[in-house]
């Protein structure tokens, strides 16, 4: 596999991805015996224009434990040239200059295609606009589905929240597409439901889904339940009971005995914390894939040099 930049979920095909899984198994490993050395010559620069405390965390971790450097800002539209009007593009051509690899978080849905366009270095997308992608995400997501479930052919996926701006959501749609026989639902108050390019999408590669309001009937047919937070605020004044979006112990008597419950944190209310002692509830490990599947892909594109 040949990654000049990790921009959108589309790029990876089903070979690109058991690839990037089977690497992931050995960061695995590499992270059990202490990391490795064997990027130190290696610097990353983390970019982020809006705040992610796990997403940059994550990487940073990653790449140290790759035995790289990192050079770090979590507020780069406030603490960098942009504050004085510097174009994303002069901004990416001069740090380009400072390191090996770019991960970027910015405000801008198409912010990281962008700086694919006009950087000598590697880009990764680390979340673009309020309605963009989080490739990365998606790809860890991906990751824990196939580590718990054993498989990614013929699943059943609810995908619960705000979804219309969901970056996580958008992204796994398209990596689940992906697959044979998945069948997505997507729940969420009509206000919120997912956009119609992702519904294209899914019509163009004849995935089954189906859109819906009330999970009640849902719940219990699904080997994963994806949850995601909803924006309170956006449905003021609407009568909308947004308790039956939550997962708690009602809702855990109605899931299978083997499903899984998944969420990209940081979650709110929509979780009781009472599921976390359930065998079920994947969120945790989900987030330590992360660690593993970006070690992965920072190998990858520095393997390919």
């Amino acid at each position: 596999m040949n990654l000049q930049h990790v921009i959108q979920s589309q790029q990876f095909s089903v070979p690109n991805l058991m690839e990037l899984f089977g690497r992931t198994r050995q960061m695995e490993t590499i992270v059990r015996r202490g990391g490795t050395r064997d990027y130190d010559d290696k610097i990353m620069a983390s970019l982020f224009y809006k705040p992610s405390t796990r997403t940059r965390f994550s990487f940073e971790s990653a790449m140290y434990r790759l035995g790289g450097k990192v050079l770090s800002t979590e507020s780069a539209k406030s603490f960098s040239s942009a504050i004085e009007g510097e174009q994303l593009e002069d901004t990416i051509r001069i740090i380009a200059n400072y390191c090996d690899v770019i991960v970027l978080r910015h405000n801008e849905e198409g912010g990281a295609q962008r700086a694919a366009a006009v950087s000598p270095v590697p880009i990764i997308n680390a979340g673009d606009g309020g309605g963009g992608q989080h490739p990365t995400l998606a790809l860890l997501d991906l990751y824990t589905i196939y580590n718990e479930c054993k498989t990614l052919d013929g699943l059943s996926v609810a995908m619960i929240g705000a979804l219309d701006t969901g970056r996580t959501v958008r992204s796994l749609a398209y990596l689940l597409s992906k697959f044979e026989r998945v069948k997505l639902y997507f729940l969420a108050p009509p206000e919120m439901q997912i956009k119609q390019d992702i519904i294209n999408h899914l019509q163009e590669h004849d995935v089954s889904f189906q859109l819906e309001s009330d999970p009640s009937e849902i719940i219990p047919k699904v080997d994963v339940v994806y949850q995601t937070r909803i924006d309170r605020e956006r449905l003021q004044g609407k009568e909308v009971d947004l308790s039956q979006y939550n997962i708690n112990p009602d809702m855990l008597k109605r899931m299978k005995s083997d499903a899984i419950i998944m969420h990209p944190l940081p979650r709110s209310v929509e979780i009781d914390p009472v599921v976390d002692r359930d065998p079920r509830a994947a969120y945790f490990r989900q987030s330590q894939n992360g660690l593993f599947v970006r070690m992965a892909l920072l190998t990858m594109l520095f393997d390919k040099e």
